[in-house]
């Protein structure tokens, strides 16, 4: 500051004036300024001039800019006519609400009197509740400001329409009510409170609401780059993707970001090719590409899984070079991790992990899905641990990654543990909690998240209903499955399939058609898995005309092309009936070469009703394209042992020990008292073996008495007959099943789970079993349900 400012002349209009240029200039300044503003402060002080109001305001509006709130707040409770100056009160509102502190605005607010009042004044206090997200609030300033016939400007409309946007659920009533006052004030023409408007009809969810908004879009007379985007994301949200296209087309001007939004729309509709078009046609326009460009088409090429794309897209990144800064680049990084963990370059993905310079809680969970999804379990459990910070999502990925790498035991420990460190568990992690109980045959501990799930009020969830139902289904207890699937609120395709796949694996196949054919009644369009499901309730009840009609109608009445895994349950279901040449047809006429699961089907087929010459040749099929699988070879055994070519079953042995193929151990367990039991063939570890081995020798004699003989043929063993017996009586499912008889309350239900499909003479024993005990005993194996009561099974046999 220049001059000296002498005392003489302290009540002269220019001493004013001159400190009112010096804060001008002050003001002006490259920021941070406060050090300059104290400077000016202390001479005004030290010179003894007495500042009048606008002085004085302009000191608080600069402390109040500068951050320095406690100095702002002295200068305006200096004197009480500071109180009655609403441009200091404003200037302090609107610093109050930047740095979060609402209450102190609001206070500043309603100390300030009604007289001293101005529209700047409430604009500032709706424009405070609403960058807060406070709708009901700004809603109740707005009408305290129409009660105090404080006059409207475009600055308020903009201000509290936005806010009302946060108000959720937003009635259409409430929508028009504000339009009406917009029109009333005279404001309609204004092109930031018309983009408000459209924003506010877009959150609403009536249908009439769309036809509003368009109503405010057609009448603008001028539209900017906000408004085209408004119109064209409110479309997208609400599924209207050709009409957000119609809107863009219309478009004046190459605005970038109306342009993002409409491949963010094709994204997230699953409209990949029209996105990757709309980002060739945006580059050879040289319409600028951004991050959030990048982030939009990469994640198109990830979830259509058209990789060699979003490498070409990466590779262009890496070419122009953009000036991005750890902050824009992030999202970009964080896709690119996903598109390459997606296509099974994790350690690729790992190294643009590693080179992402502020990763976020995303960066990680990407990293650790990528983990997952690949089946590196130990390298998502250190990613896992060393998380700097972890959402419900983390949990969540983590939770459901044990269960699907078959490690669902460690997905309930892991449950156990986010409790433990007070998270709450969302209804997503729940779901995927209860999809473990479902996987273990936790019965008990299923049900009593069901019960914390309704504590908790997530009953109304869709994935956690539909993961109850499948629990229930999994653990052999159809009726509440179905109980389950009749009390949710709003059921969904995945509903109707799971309670199909229910019914079927349990042997209602004729219920589970008749559910299919209800759904199709009630408007739910059949699906890809909703016909899987169809065909293997047909398959596991013996329905082969039904099967066959429902096969036919997925290209003819819905236009859905069979793929490799509905022909597979087609052969299954012909293979079952023992129609060896019809499923032999059928392959013939495929329209693609059969894989796997076509020859399996085939194979199991000739082991139940015999072909040799067709068995034999599926399997040598089978070797070629999956020569390490050891359901091949036991189903070849099986076949050899079925007409005792004894020479065939050694040979098939040798093949898997040169081969270096171990069988699968057959295993069993079961849920007694909230634990869970396992035993595997000729178990000698568990520590009521010796009284289990008792049990069953007593129970045989009974069976025995009811006409159970030994069916000794599946044992693959050219031994003695009493050893074949023996070696029957030790087969996991008969230990664990005899366990259940012992230590579960009497009449109680026994449930009992095998990893492997039930063999021909554990089928027969727990069939005489249920009738010697009088008791319902329950087997899920590797395929389905068998529920076996007084001496007959669910299946008929059928199996």
């Amino acid at each position: 500051m220049r001059g000296h400012v002498s005392s003489l002349s302290l009540d002269l209009a220019p001493v004013a004036n001159h400190y009112a240029a010096v804060l001008h200039r002050v003001a002006t300044a490259p920021a941070p300024f406060l050090r300059c503003l104290r400077a000016v402060h202390a001479h005004i002080l030290a010179s003894g001039f007495k500042p009048r109001a606008h002085i004085l305001n302009r000191l608080i509006d600069l402390y109040s800019k500068s951050g320095d709130l406690p100095s702002a707040r002295r200068l305006f409770d200096a004197t009480t006519a500071r109180r009655h100056d609403s441009i200091a009160a404003t200037s302090l509102i609107t610093a109050y609400s930047a740095g979060g502190h609402l209450d102190a605005a609001r206070q500043i607010f309603d100390h300030t009197p009604l007289a001293s009042r101005d529209t700047v004044f409430y604009n500032a206090m709706i424009s405070s509740y609403s960058r807060a997200s406070d709708g009901p609030a700004a809603v109740a300033v707005f009408r305290d400001m129409m009660d105090d016939r404080v006059p409207r400007d475009s600055y308020t409309f903009t201000g509290v329409l936005s806010a009302a946007a946060a108000i959720l659920p937003l009635e259409l009533t409430q929508c028009q009510q504000l339009h009406c006052s917009v029109v009333k004030s005279g404001t309609e023409n204004s092109v930031s409170v018309s983009n408000a408007l459209i924003a506010l009809y877009a959150k609403c969810e009536a249908q009439e609401a769309a036809v509003h908004a368009r109503e405010v879009f057609d009448l603008m007379p001028e539209r900017d780059e906000l408004t085209w985007t408004t119109v064209v994301v409110g479309y997208v949200r609400r599924g209207g993707i050709g009409e957000a296209r119609r809107v863009f087309d219309e478009m004046e001007g190459r605005f970038d970001v109306v342009w993002n939004a409409m491949i963010s729309g094709y994204v997230h509709h699953g409209l990949i090719s029209e996105a990757l078009e709309m980002f060739r046609q945006m580059h050879c326009l040289g319409i600028p590409l951004d991050e959030f460009t990048y982030t939009s088409v990469l994640s198109a090429c990830a979830n259509g899984e058209l990789f060699n794309h979003g490498k070409a897209v990466h590779a262009h990144i890496i070419r122009v070079a953009p000036d991005f800064d750890p902050e824009t680049a992030l999202p970009v990084e964080n896709v690119l991790v996903t598109l390459y963990s997606k296509d099974g370059n994790v350690d690729v993905a790992r190294r643009i992990f590693n080179d992402i310079r502020r990763k976020d809680v995303v960066s990680w969970n990407a990293m650790l899905t990528g983990y997952l999804n690949s089946g590196k379990i130990h390298d998502a459990i250190d990613i896992f641990r060393d998380m700097p910070q972890k959402n419900q999502l983390t949990w969540m990925v983590m939770i459901s990654g044990f269960l699907h790498n078959g490690l669902a035991e460690e997905g309930l420990k892991l449950f156990n543990q986010m409790k433990e460190e007070g998270v709450k568990p969302c209804d997503y992690a729940y779901a995927g909690t209860i999809a473990a109980c479902g996987e273990l045959g936790a019965l008990e501990h299923g049900r009593q998240l069901h019960a914390q799930l309704i504590q908790l009020g997530y009953e109304s969830s869709n994935s956690a209903g539909n993961a109850l139902l499948t629990m229930y289904a999994k653990c052999g207890s159809v009726e509440a499955a179905h109980l389950t699937f009749l009390m949710m609120p709003n059921v969904d395709s995945v509903s109707w399939n799971a309670m199909i796949a229910a019914l079927g694996q349990h042997g209602h196949g004729i219920e589970a058609i008749d559910l299919f054919d209800k759904m199709i009644k009630d408007g739910i369009s059949p699906d890809r898995i909703s016909f899987l499901t169809v065909l293997s309730a047909c398959s596991h009840s013996g329905l082969v005309d039904e099967g066959f009609q429902y096969f036919e109608s997925m290209e003819r009445d819905h236009g859905i092309s069979p793929g490799e895994d509905h022909y597979a349950r087609l052969i299954d279901l012909l293979g079952r009936a023992g129609r060896i040449d019809e499923a032999w047809n059928v392959i013939r006429s495929m329209p693609f070469a059969p894989g796997p699961s076509i020859w399996e089907a085939v194979l199991s087929g000739c082991r139940i009703h015999g072909g040799m010459s067709l068995g034999i040749y599926a399997a040598e099929q089978l070797f070629k394209m999956i020569p390490q699988h050891d359901g091949t070879y036991i189903l070849l055994s099986h076949l050899y042992a079925a007409v005792g070519q004894w020479a065939g079953v050694a040979k098939v042995r040798k093949l898997m020990k040169d081969r270096g193929v171990k069988k699968e151990p057959g295993c069993s367990w079961i849920e007694v008292a909230n634990k869970v039991h396992v035993f595997l063939v000729n178990d000698t570890m568990h520590h009521d073996v010796q009284e289990i081995y008792k049990f069953l020798e007593i129970l045989g004699v009974k069976m025995r008495k009811l006409g159970y003989v030994p069916d000794t043929k599946f044992v693959l063993h050219d031994v003695e007959s009493g050893q074949k017996e023996y070696v029957l009586s030790t087969h996991s499912e008969k230990l664990a099943v005899a366990f259940g008889l012992l230590k579960l309350p009497a009449g109680a239900p026994v449930r009992v789970l095998k990893n492997l499909r039930i063999c021909g003479d554990c089928h027969s024993a727990i069939m005489f079993m249920s009738m010697a005990v009088d008791r319902e005993i329950i087997v899920r194996d590797g395929k389905r349900f068998h529920h076996f009561k007084d001496g007959q099974c669910s299946c008929g046999n059928y199996w």
